[in-house]
This record gives structure tokens, sequence and C-alpha cells, in this order.
């Protein structure tokens, strides 16, 4: 028998989106209502991203890698390494202009969970969604 598959409404997913350039937080918010995401939570960067993790526990994070002074992977290190395991499994998704080669592997390494390059679309910020979360519902 075929474990049961979990599907996720996206009018009850919180979404962190940890971006250091306003305009981009708001195409991101926008994108992710727009397929019905209401509960967008925004941090400028990797310090503050970290913050409103521990404390509203976003059920998925989009994240770009280059901010000042918390960068993407500085946040998901620090993440990663925090004792509460419902806290330091967030699903982690980089969301960024960066497609180096060893920003990628450095990615990896750090235990990231998906790898946007930008500018995205709400199809890709769905199926990372999907992927990570299980089938989701309108």
């Amino acid at each position: 028998m075929a474990p049961e598959t979990q599907t996720i409404s996206l009018d009850r997913l919180r979404v962190l989106v940890v971006e250091d350039q306003p305009y981009m937080r708001q195409i991101i918010r926008q994108t992710l209502e727009r397929l019905g995401v209401p509960n967008v939570y925004e941090a400028e960067d990797g310090g503050a991203g970290f913050k409103i993790t521990v404390r509203m526990r976003p059920d998925i994070v989009f994240c770009d890698i280059h901010m000042e002074p918390v960068g993407g992977i500085q946040y998901l290190h620090q993440l990663r390494q925090f004792k509460n395991p419902e806290i330091s499994a967030t699903p982690v998704v980089f969301l960024t202009a960066d497609a180096e080669e060893a920003t990628v592997v450095k990615s990896r390494s750090a235990k990231v969970n998906g790898y946007i390059v930008k500018p995205t679309s709400a199809a890709k910020l769905k199926d990372n969604i999907n992927r990570l979360l299980g089938p989701v519902i309108p």
C-alpha cells in the first residue's frame, strides 16, 4: 500500500521571504499572494530572517544569498544548527541572481533545499512548495 500523500492548503501556508531589496520582496510577495498564499512574512537580511523563523515558524523560506550584514548562507548555517529540530529542518529555497557553480556547491553543502535563479515565476515557486511540502490545493 502506497503511503498517503499529504496535501497542503495554500491559504494556510506561512512563507517567509528573506530579501534585501524591497522591490524584490514586493514582487515575490505579490507572486505568492496570486498563488493563494496570504501569510507572507518579510525580512531584509538573514539576521532578521532567523528571528522571524524562530518566532513565526514558517512552512517554507525563500531567501536571497547575497545580503548584508547577514547573508543567506550564514542564515542557513545558523538555522541548521538550531537545537529545535522543528525549526532547524525548515525548508529553505535560495532565490538568487547568482548562478555561479561555486555558490551552488556552497549552498548544497549548507543543506539548502532548493535553488532558484532570478528572475523567477509563480510556477517555479509553486513547484518548490509542492516538492518540499507535498501537493498543494488552492
